[in-house]
């Protein structure tokens, strides 16, 4: 711990005495000239004040809760309890698998209902090739379309298929491919924000979304002006697929909809199909919603139905009419148009989604409790002895991979890890080479996917995944390889505790990361390379600036000038969320929107300078 770590601290226990602070976090400030004795006091922390020592009851929040067993042990059970103790775990075994396979159909049919309220516009937006030359505009589509869609196989499809027809060169679509390895990330995201009920749990749920988000952000940031100078991963692929004769392959077995599609068919059947043929240019029909299907598709509903995510089926709304069957789900024969099935599906799924993560979350708290959640957290989280630990992490993200592939789906994967996370069973730093591992899975799906391709598309559609396989290994190369370089668990862990204090920030960090940061940057490429090169430049460079700013002020405060030592020259509201938050309050006085009392004094004492400056230290 520095020196100046060690005086705020101190500063900090010193005001567990004080009274509460007033509502609103209005407090009377000492008119001294605190950021000289701050620095003053800060220089000197060292050498006069010894490190405080945490109070009882203070507890890292970060720290895996304690699951403790409030029951009998076995042996003092009667007869009848043990019996009533054995039915009380198969019905919340069968509870929680039955919730697990609910919230997996929601996934499903929440990805339908995004794709049938922004199919067209992400069939459209492919359309402008122009626009698609332009890395940043690629990676910015990428993102929006696998946001609209829900869905990264459906946009990798669209990039395959556009890819095959000429419509689209390879080196164009790499960063609409980092785009889409982006823009999966949300689905995690938007199940993080089941558990913000609770402070500590959405802490260790917001993280572990947030953790997956920030690698991608990260890795698209070194990775992106690369390709865009050298095409490293264009230049691999060729390498990769230079001696290789491929063949066509059977289309690889997806488990996870063998199980599903029994129940979503029933709901709606999509023919994306029409999505693809929006991009390329084809004529389809203008309803997403299949309505005729085959008789053989009949049959064999609920298996795979042989269209692989880069081979899109035939427009079976204009199959033979010997062959027409009218498909058997709820929106067959509707009048209504795609949009308003797409809006009932959105709020359906989004209830039974909600309602299954609520249910998952308290079975899991019911079940993980003592020998349990002990032998659960010791298996999940052990390390190899020593000197082997530093495979463990490298183990996880075999498990990842395998388990991805298994399910065929890495939403499904991450948005399991969430809750877990949660709950307290699976540590941030556990989970982190578990969605890498993810990452990976989900690529080698996309490549057996390719290789059942159609013989004309199979090339691309082979270069193409394996440019997402090496984008996502260099990304594991980058951020894990190295222990001081595992920058998103840090990162991760101040974004949990800045929504675990204002849960607004995971609302605005949805908004910004996945939808108006990516539309700003898209309207900037729109006006030109030099447009876009001069206001994204000057703002990549501002906040490179205050990140090195407030580096410098928390470890070598002296090398700044006077001014530059704290930002309390500056208004309120541009280095304080508070105005903010009561902003927030205003519109919504919810208990769940409020920071808790302690955290109020405790980051006042952080962050108010002239608290600081007011007390001996």
């Amino acid at each position: 711990m520095s020196p100046a770590d060690r005086a705020r601290a101190w500063v900090c226990l010193c005001l567990k005495s004080m009274p509460n602070f007033p509502t609103g976090g209005q407090v009377p400030h000492p008119t001294l000239d605190t950021v000289d004795l701050v620095d003053q006091s800060l220089r000197n922390a060292g050498n006069t004040y010894p490190a405080p020592v945490l109070e009882e009851g203070d507890t890292d929040p970060w720290a895996l809760p304690q699951l403790k067993d409030t029951g009998q042990s076995w042996k003092e059970l009667s007869v009848v309890s043990r019996l009533r103790q054995v039915v009380t775990s198969l019905l919340q075994a069968c509870g929680l698998l039955g919730s697990l396979y609910f919230f997996i159909c929601s996934l499903d049919t929440l990805s339908s209902a995004f794709q049938l309220l922004g199919s067209k516009v992400a069939g459209d937006i492919f359309k402008d090739n122009v626009v698609l030359s332009n890395p940043v505009a690629g990676l910015v589509i990428g993102v929006l379309v696998t946001v609209l869609v829900q869905s990264s196989s459906t946009s990798s499809s669209i990039v395959v298929s556009m890819v095959a027809s000429k419509l689209l060169t390879v080196q164009a679509s790499v960063p609409v491919i980092m785009g889409v390895n982006v823009g999966t990330s949300i689905t995690s995201t938007l199940v993080s924000m089941a558990q913000s009920g609770e402070r500590n749990e959405f802490r260790r749920a917001f993280s572990g979304s947030a953790v997956h988000g920030i690698f991608n952000w990260l890795t698209v940031l070194i990775l992106l002006p690369l390709e865009s100078v050298a095409a490293v991963l264009e230049r691999l692929s060729e390498l990769a697929l230079g001696p290789a004769r491929l063949q066509p392959q059977v289309q690889a077995p997806d488990i996870l909809k063998v199980l599903t599609q029994p129940l979503t068919h029933l709901i709606v059947q999509l023919d994306t199909s029409v999505i693809v043929g929006s991009a390329t240019g084809q004529a389809t029909n203008g309803s997403l919603i299949k309505r005729w299907c085959s008789a053989g598709e009949q049959a064999i509903q609920g298996n795979s139905s042989g269209c692989g995510a880069f081979s899109p089926c035939a427009d079976r709304n204009s199959s033979a009419a010997e062959d027409r069957l009218r498909c058997r789900h709820l929106f067959a024969g509707t009048a209504l148009t795609d949009a308003a099935v797409g809006c009932i599906l959105l709020a359906g799924s989004l209830l039974v989604l909600c309602t299954c993560l609520v249910l998952i979350v308290k079975l899991l708290n019911s079940v993980l409790r003592g020998r349990v959640a002990q032998a659960v957290r010791t298996v999940v989280n052990a390390d190899f002895p020593f000197p082997f630990g530093w495979l463990s992490g490298y183990l996880a993200i075999l498990v990842g991979a395998g388990l991805t592939f298994v399910l065929q789906s890495s939403s499904v994967f991450t948005a399991a890890i969430v809750p877990l996370m949660g709950v307290g069973v699976i540590s941030l730093e556990r989970a982190y080479p578990l969605f890498l591992g993810s990452n990976i899975g989900t690529t080698t799906t996309a490549l057996l996917a390719a290789l059942a391709s159609p013989a004309d598309m199979m090339l691309s559609a082979v270069q193409v995944a394996l440019i997402h396989f090496f984008f996502n290994l260099a990304g594991i190369l980058l951020w894990y390889l190295v222990p001081a370089m595992r920058l998103p668990i840090p990162l991760a862990k101040r974004f949990g505790d800045l929504t675990a204090r204002y849960r607004w920030v995971a609302i605005a960090y949805l908004l910004l990361s996945f939808l108006l940061l990516p539309l700003a940057a898209f309207g900037l490429s729109l006006a030109g390379g030099v447009v876009l090169a001069s206001v994204g430049g000057s703002l990549v460079g501002l906040v490179l600036l205050v990140v090195l700013i407030n580096v410098l002020q928390r470890h070598r405060p002296a090398w700044l000038p006077r001014r530059l030592r704290s930002w309390a020259w500056l208004p309120l509201w541009l280095h304080s969320l508070e105005p903010w938050d009561r902003l927030v309050m205003r519109c919504c006085p919810c208990r769940v929107c409020s920071p808790a009392e302690a955290t109020d004094k405790d980051a006042h004492c952080y962050e108010n300078p002239e608290v600081l400056a007011s007390h001996q230290l």
